[in-house]
């Protein structure tokens, strides 16, 4: 929550001191998404925690839209995207990964191969490594 009481969602701003997370190698054990803004007054750590129904290939997340009745009245719903917790093995690295990924995710990946879609997918943001 912040200071007025609103909520941030996924993202929270913790005011610490990068220096010293980065002189105790605590950012490896931290396993979420992070980056460092630095200010005048000191660094904040923006820590992003992994979305649940997230596909880490094409990007596809949780949609919000209207139920419409047949006399037309709205309420708001929300539309899932297709997640399969999937194993796929990357030959350049002889080991195993386990992505959650959407069906069309899977046919991207049968159609351009698992080492391109990755490529494209950490350049995107979608997963930080693999």
């Amino acid at each position: 929550m912040g200071s007025n009481g609103q909520s941030y969602g996924p993202n929270y701003l913790i005011e610490v001191d990068c220096q010293k997370i980065l002189q105790q190698n605590l950012i490896n054990s931290i396993k979420f998404n992070y980056f460092a803004l630095g200010f005048e007054t000191g660094f904040v750590l923006i820590i992003q925690e992994g979305m649940s129904k997230f596909c880490q290939v094409t990007g596809r997340k949780v949609m919000v839209g209207n139920n419409v009745s047949h006399s037309k009245r709205r309420t708001k719903r929300k539309f899932y995207p297709n997640l399969l917790t999937k194993k796929f093995y990357l030959q350049e690295e002889d080991r195993w990964i386990t992505l959650k990924v959407s069906t069309a995710g899977i046919r991207l990946i049968n159609k351009k191969g698992l080492q391109t879609v990755l490529k494209e997918a950490k350049e995107k943001g979608y997963i930080t490594k693999y």
